[in-house]
């Protein structure tokens, strides 16, 4: 990873940095998500970041501690990114439905069409990343669905608005 790449997640990071949030019913949800989170990952969401990004093939989710010389926080990260990309190439998406209460979007169609996507786990400072691709029109749609409904419910960064010049992409590397 370049010092342009690690020096954009940290602007994400910082950007991003999670609040406390109000009493709102939605914060009251975000909270939940939180600790369900919490919970499911071993990771405090409070102290790590997620990155939801379309790809052109698929997308990626990335998660990184915020201090990413936290080598016990980045180890667990790192199981967790690689029992997710298991779980999910097997059509098994019990953990993001326990984090979001709910049968999160695009998950029914990401197990149905699970033979027809493919999900390669990467380590990164601080944590890793899942990237996920495929050339199917229908699972490329709900691989959309999925990271556009974790983006908003964990209130993470994503595709827009961000810095891609900055950012390596394991597909497009030499």
């Amino acid at each position: 990873m370049t010092r342009a790449t690690l020096s954009c997640i940290l602007l994400l990071v910082l950007g991003c940095a999670h609040q406390p949030p109000a009493n709102t019913p939605a914060d009251a949800r975000f909270q939940g998500v939180q600790s369900r989170g919490a919970d499911v990952m071993g990771v405090d969401q409070y102290t790590s970041m997620h990155v939801f990004e379309n790809l052109a093939d698929g997308g990626r989710i990335l998660l990184v501690r915020q201090d990413t010389t936290d080598a016990a926080g980045t180890a667990t990260i790192r199981a967790h990114l690689r029992s997710i990309a298991d779980s999910f190439s097997h059509g098994n998406f019990s953990n993001p439905s326990a984090v979001h209460d709910m049968v999160v979007p695009g998950t029914e169609t990401m197990a149905r069409l699970r033979d027809r996507i493919t999900y390669r786990e990467q380590d990164r400072p601080g944590g890793g990343e899942v990237r996920i691709t495929t050339t199917d029109p229908e699972a490329l749609a709900a691989i959309r669905d999925f990271l556009a409904f974790q983006r908003m419910d964990h209130r993470a960064a994503g595709h827009e608005g961000m810095d891609h010049s900055a950012m390596e992409h394991p597909a497009q590397s030499p």
